[in-house]
């Protein structure tokens, strides 16, 4: 096979495009690097043991975020508890069980744009939805319930793409000793793909944690001290909200630049959660 021979401007164009590919590859690593650095070197300074450890006290001015911390735990639980068994349990009947592809494509498709819409719009649905029309009034679990639709998606297209790593040779190889659905389903392909539900379960988090705009209408934004039952059945601020508050409404930057510290923390936390479980689980498989 005859190869085209490299002119000079043949080397020109490919050097040109090795700096502006090398260009594009720098810009972008130097704006995460900054973003990271700058929201760490303003918020950490502020970050204190008060700060974390304390509700808010608008009779002595103290201002702590310990409320919107334990509100933000609660509606991460309360809200996997709800999407993990429906979205696994979706992608696992969408994979193994339907036949008509002509529907799995429909809901797959109707999955993908659920994952492209607004936030805000979320936000406006489950306000007219769980708040008003079923009574929920503005309270953690309407907001747990809204972030159930929008990470649904999520762990649906994630958990439905690890189903189809795992060869055909393994189910067919337990349906020949006799397994039946249910139980070949249960002890080969869901172990095989324990890694992609983990970190479509991870992800969510995230998304979770990174979540303002559909809980300032669903949720509300109370520091209030509550416990788990009583708190999701009552207002409250997680940490973004939290940080739309104090930065918007009470100019409070300090305290606003600690919980971005802290959400960023977490956030990177995630990440580097995920990524090692894939590495852990990939290293499994090829053991």
């Amino acid at each position: 096979m005859l190869k085209e021979p490299i002119t000079g401007k043949r080397k020109a164009r490919i050097a040109l495009l090795r700096v502006l590919t090398g260009l594009s590859t720098l810009l972008t690593g130097a704006l995460v690097v900054f973003l990271v650095c700058y929201v760490l070197w303003k918020g950490v300074p502020n970050i204190t043991w008060e700060l974390l450890s304390t509700k808010p006290s608008y009779l002595t001015e103290r201002i702590g975020i310990l409320p919107d911390i334990l509100n933000t735990v609660y509606i991460v639980i309360a809200a996997l508890a709800v999407v993990l068994p429906l979205g696994v349990g979706a992608a696992v009947y969408l994979t193994e069980y339907a036949s008509n592809h002509r529907v799995v494509g429909l809901i797959e498709y109707a999955a993908e744009t659920l994952s492209g819409i607004p936030s805000i719009i979320y936000g406006l649905v489950g306000m007219l939805f769980f708040c008003q029309f079923l009574n929920m009034q503005t309270s953690l679990l309407a907001g747990a319930l809204t972030l159930v639709i929008m990470n649904l998606p999520t762990i649906l297209r994630t958990t439905q793409e690890s189903l189809k790593t795992v060869p055909q040779s393994y189910r067919e190889g337990a349906f020949g000793l006799g397994a039946g659905k249910w139980r070949v389903i249960r002890t080969v392909v869901l172990p095989g793909c324990v890694d992609g539900v983990i970190t479509g379960c991870i992800l969510s988090v995230g998304r979770i944690l990174g979540e303002s705009a559909a809980l300032l209408f669903t949720a509300g934004f109370a520091h209030a001290l509550n416990g788990f039952w009583s708190g999701l059945h009552s207002a409250g601020a997680t940490l973004t909200v939290a940080l739309y508050v104090y930065a918007k409404e009470q100019g409070e930057f300090e305290v606003a630049f600690a919980i971005a510290a802290i959400l960023m923390a977490l956030t990177l936390i995630i990440n580097f959660a995920a990524a090692m479980v894939g590495k852990f689980f990939e290293k499994r498989r090829n053991a």
